[in-house]
């Protein structure tokens, strides 16, 4: 790597490379690299079982090229690589940011109610601002096909877990379905982080969100798609499970607070945000079905791979309740 970032940015390190995985991701691979002197952020896919548009490097390079001009705070990116020769898979490199990715309610609980009810909202603002990008001024106007957005979500997702699909998964058809009956008229498109939640963001001093991470699944689409994924998270709050369960932290606001203020801020009608997230809970079903699948390859790379499986069923009921309920 070392001798590829010499030819393509000379001068960027100054000395031998030395790197470390950065935990707590479940997909794409992250590490800090530094020569001693200087730091930066390496994004590769996972090892194995890649599905079919995922893990794309250039899409997450490409959008953090187009935001890191706006108001929404991301990384600048630095270099992208497509050669699988110099590290065996395509990668890209940009720029460290000093922060904090809060993953646990004990790790909010240690700031108080009041700093975790301003960075929650201060969460919900910058999804906002992310909602407000003109695309075709960014640059990304080609960057998805917002026509038949939710269709192709729906359709694509349970392609996904066909893919991913190694087990009996009661329940998950009959969700899969009940989508696709009711999808929802979109307003209008923007561009959409497709995983957002609190711990892919950092949060430096004065409680500031500094970098919005992770834009693996980011597209042009329906932006509601991303504020439902945020309530399903911020509904989370078993202490055991396997992913971000921050909602029971004290002071978390409640998911209709968390949906009004997105209302209040963006200006979008928000009355049809319980099928947006039960989609998300079928979305991340299929996510963690197909981690699951990794880890009994043993594909896998961290901590945690061992009882992700456990939270589809959970997912998948939790999405059938909230269609009921919706």
């Amino acid at each position: 790597m070392r001798t590829h970032l010499d030819a393509e940015r000379p001068g960027l390190a100054a000395a031998p490379l030395t790197g470390r995985l950065i935990e707590g991701g479940k997909s794409n691979l992250t590490y800090a690299v530094t020569d001693g002197a200087s730091r930066w952020v390496v994004r590769r896919p996972p090892l194995g079982h890649v599905l079919a548009t995922a893990h794309d490097m250039r899409r997450e390079f490409t959008v953090l090229r187009a935001l890191h001009p706006t108001a929404v705070p991301v990384p600048e990116p630095l270099l992208l690589c497509e050669d699988d020769a110099v590290l065996g898979a395509p990668f890209y490199v940009m720029e460290h940011v000093d922060g904090v990715p809060y993953r646990t309610a004990a790790q909010l609980a240690r700031l108080g109610e009041d700093r975790t009810r301003r960075i929650v909202l201060e969460l919900v603002d910058t999804l906002v601002a992310l909602h407000s990008v003109d695309p075709e001024a960014a640059g990304l106007g080609d960057f998805g096909r917002p026509d038949g957005f939710l269709e192709r979500q729906v359709r694509r997702w349970g392609k996904q877990l066909a893919a991913s699909r190694s087990r009996d998964l009661p329940g998950i058809d009959e969700l899969h379905e009940r989508l696709g009956a009711a999808l929802p008229a979109s307003g209008p498109a923007a561009v959409v982080h497709g995983d957002y939640k609190l711990d892919n963001v950092l949060v430096g001093d004065g409680d500031a969100i500094t970098a919005v991470l992770d834009w693996e699944m980011s597209t042009l689409g329906d932006p509601l798609t991303d504020l439902g994924l945020l309530l399903m998270y911020s509904g989370q709050q078993d202490p055991d499970s396997p992913v971000a369960a921050l909602g029971g932290a004290p002071g978390y606001p409640s998911t209709d607070e968390l949906t009004a203020r997105y209302a209040q801020g963006s200006g979008r009608d928000v009355s049809s945000i319980a099928w947006y997230t039960a989609f998300a809970d079928f979305k991340l079903a299929v996510i963690a079905e197909g981690i699951h699948y990794r880890y009994t390859l043993g594909q896998t790379v961290g901590t945690g791979f061992d009882r992700i499986g456990s939270l589809v069923p959970r997912l998948i009921e939790q999405g059938l309740t909230t269609l009921q309920e919706g």
